[in-house]
């Protein structure tokens, strides 16, 4: 337990004795009253004041630590003088509730070391958890000088989380070396900074192809167009950078040139949403969020599936269609890498939301620009190229593990459903 080094009380007298009460055992209703009630009985020689109280409950067992000061009198009452006080009231505490309450020294003379940056989450995600991905990120942590203030289960499905409270370590050394424990374990394993601003994201923009759905739609056309395997290759190497996605795009729609219109519907009817992409969106307007899509896909596409999703907005490339066919081409604004940021940027000042309270989830290169101008950027299921410049990183097969990153419980998310 860390004690909060700017307490919002005055501080105590220096010199002025305390201590800490640790109580532990099957948690029941009534314990955490009876354990104040003999604390504020005034029975005894030394009346104190509490400077810290922390609980938590894993599983049915509980585990309550109170840290109280002496309160002066007369006299300054000495280190033994309340020891002895607490430990009497221990011993009623315990013999009323059948829990175990020990009492320990603290100095009053050791301030708990000031962290050298403002807090963080750390959010260890997976199905399963394996241990040595918790004890990594726990010697991960220490190493780099921080300090687990608190651990709490977010969520045991789809994907079973922790969110991890730590104090004293900068927060890019602690993505850094905590990066390197997700590569090692194979569990996620994201970093926010503690504050507000988790709490306050009002935006969400979703990438379409390998984000909210399965696939590549533009490898389904050219399937059509019995050309999937060249154009398979230009989007891959579109994906992960090597090509520019503009010209990629134009190189692949290019091959399409002839198809009938109808097929645009087929490979819409044919579209399968990723796992979680519908708890997730639903469960974030139900929170107030604005949720869109920005795509380097296409408008037939996208736009039917935002209205089926019931989404604020879409944006993204239009095909070109003449007496029924595709021609090969594009009409209007290219959607590419700096399109996608533009179209964030566009729709947060739509709804009036400053940026570093927008989200943006994405797999590809070309959403480098748009996670990168997001208050968060979540690289999903992304290439290494991605995963490397994104704020943060899930490689879960389900979307909806974005609410967990988010700092959101699984209690929570049912309580969304109506």
């Amino acid at each position: 337990m860390q004690l909060d080094p700017h307490p919002r009380h005055p501080a105590p007298v220096p010199g002025t004795a305390q201590a800490v009460l640790t109580v532990s055992g099957d948690d029941r209703p009534g314990v955490t009253a009876r354990l104040f009630a003999a604390l504020a009985s005034g029975d005894g020689p030394v009346p104190v004041e509490v400077l810290d109280v922390e609980q938590v409950v894993v599983h049915g067992h509980l585990v309550l630590g109170v840290v109280v000061a002496a309160l002066p009198g007369e006299g300054v009452p000495d280190q033994g003088a309340l020891l002895a006080h607490l430990g009497a009231l221990a011993g009623q505490v315990s013999a009323d509730t059948g829990l175990e309450v020990t009492v320990e020294p603290v100095s009053p003379d050791e301030p708990a070391p000031r962290p050298a940056d403002r807090p963080h989450h750390v959010i260890v995600l997976g199905r399963p958890v394996p241990p040595d991905a918790v004890g990594g990120a726990a010697r991960a942590i220490a190493d780099v000088g921080g300090n687990i203030d608190a651990i709490r289960r977010l969520s045991d499905y789809p994907v079973t989380s922790f969110e991890l409270t730590v104090s004293g370590a900068d927060g890019t050394t602690l993505r850094t070396r905590l990066a390197e424990v997700a590569a090692t374990t194979g569990a996620d394993i994201a970093v926010e900074q503690v504050g507000l601003a988790r709490r306050s994201k009002r935006l969400i923009v979703l990438d379409v192809d390998s984000t909210l759905v399965r696939g590549e739609v533009i490898d389904e056309l050219a399937a059509r167009a019995g050309r999937a395997a060249e154009v398979a290759r230009i989007t891959a190497a579109a994906m992960n950078g090597e090509l520019d996605f503009a010209e990629s795009l134009r190189a692949r729609v290019g091959v399409l040139a002839g198809l009938p219109v109808e097929v645009l519907d087929e490979v819409r009817e044919h579209l399968v949403l990723t796992p979680g992409a519908r708890t997730l969106i639903r469960t974030l307007q139900r929170l107030g969020f604005r949720c869109g899509i920005v795509s380097g896909g296409f408008t037939q596409i996208t736009d039917p599936l935002a209205e089926t999703l019931g989404l604020d907005f879409a944006a993204a490339n239009t095909l070109e269609v003449v007496d029924g066919k595709l021609t090969g081409g594009l009409v209007g604004e290219i959607v590419d890498r700096p399109g996608k940021a533009r179209a964030l940027a566009r729709f947060a000042a739509q709804y009036g939301i400053p940026l570093e309270q927008t989200v943006a989830v994405g797999d590809g290169a070309n959403d480098l620009d748009m996670l990168s101008t997001a208050g968060l950027g979540i690289a999903f299921n992304a290439k290494p190229f991605v995963r490397e410049q994104a704020h943060t990183a899930l490689n879960q097969p389900y979307l909806d593990a974005v609410l967990q990153v988010l700092g959101f419980t699984r209690d929570e998310v049912l309580d969304a459903v109506p």
